[in-house]
């Protein structure tokens, strides 16, 4: 059951690659499944062992060494579960690490995320490339300005505020990650991202999507009572038709999109 489960999970239950990052991640994991299901089906075998051959002794180990364990015993299996834990830890911090610190083949394509209770918000810059300026005493999510961009900045009039994230495929994603007011934390599956979002810290990650079509994007950090509503969509599409998709917004006061609470946002 453990052996079938193990399989099934890796085969089945994760979610669509979407980006050439993933692959390390999912053999990791795959290897801790592997391992812990071996410890697994040993202890419970030895476990199932040992009822077995003392079932009809009416006084335990313990009493007939004098009421002291064995400290060879102890000492040997503390070993091997220090050694298997700490060595799976050591082993996808190195994965990680190698992961993250990639250099950067090309110039990324810039995406300012910024959570806040129970919305993820997504900007970029138009093509000034340059991110307007934001400012705390704006913002204001029923005048249409959630992110506080400062409307008198000239920078800002080709910024692109957006409910769903829209990425072109095979490029480099810088995302800067943002907090309004909580933590929240910027889950998705199939990108095998799962980053906390802090309130005053600026996270950057950087990512490789290398397959188009829709994915989910989720907060798992359980950030008050509408954690629930706090999800969005992920589009990777290929280059031409994210250059188009930029397009359909024309330079303005601050160009936004997809804000469900005020009717002073277009949805597209």
């Amino acid at each position: 059951m453990v052996a079938a489960t193990v399989y099934f999970f890796s085969r089945t239950w994760l979610p669509a690659l979407a980006t050439s990052s993933g692959g390390a991640l999912d053999h990791q994991l795959t290897l801790n499944l592997i391992l812990l299901g071996v410890v697994f089906c040993a202890t419970q075998l030895a476990l199932g062992l040992f009822v077995w051959k003392y079932r009809q002794r009416q006084v335990s180990l313990q009493v007939t060494r004098g009421g002291q364990p064995d400290a060879r015993v102890e000492l040997t299996w503390l070993t091997i579960a220090a050694a298997l834990f700490l060595g799976l830890n050591i082993a996808g911090a190195a994965m990680q690490a190698r992961v993250a610190e990639t250099p950067l083949a090309e110039k990324p394509v810039i995406v300012e995320v910024t959570g806040v209770q129970f919305r993820w918000y997504f900007r970029q810059p138009g093509p000034d490339g340059r991110f307007g300026q934001t400012n705390p005493q704006l913002v204001d999510a029923s005048e249409g300005n959630p992110l506080g961009i400062d409307r008198s900045n000239p920078a800002s009039a080709d910024d692109v505020v957006s409910s769903e994230l829209v990425i072109p495929a095979g490029k480099t994603i810088e995302i800067r990650l943002h907090a309004q007011d909580v933590i929240h934390s910027f889950f998705v599956p199939s990108l095998r991202i799962k980053q906390d979002a802090l309130p005053g810290q600026d996270i950057v990650i950087h990512l490789p999507p290398t397959e188009t079509g829709t994915y989910d994007i989720a907060c798992a950090q359980l950030c008050g009572m509408g954690h629930y509503q706090m999800n969005a969509k992920l589009k990777v599409v290929a280059e031409g038709q994210y250059r188009a998709w930029l397009r359909q917004f024309p330079p303005a006061n601050v160009a936004q999109v997809g804000h469900p609470s005020t009717n002073k946002v277009a949805h597209r």
